[in-house]
């Protein structure tokens, strides 16, 4: 590789491709609320609240 390879394109983002089959309903869902070009970013923060979510201790309860 040289430099100029190195300097062209767009750096990575340090994210993996990865295929997630959804239902078309949900996927119109989606769309209705946040379009086309930001499906993607829905299902990443969808998914990282959700992990959050589950990875917290459970509170205690009173």
């Amino acid at each position: 590789m040289t430099v100029s390879d190195e300097a062209m394109g767009r750096r990575p983002l340090g994210m993996k491709p990865t295929t997630v089959r959804l239902s078309e309903e949900t996927i119109s869902r989606i769309d209705a609320l946040v379009g086309n070009r930001r499906f993607a970013l829905f299902v990443r923060e969808a998914v990282e609240n959700e992990l959050r979510r589950r990875e917290e201790p459970e509170k205690a309860k009173d």
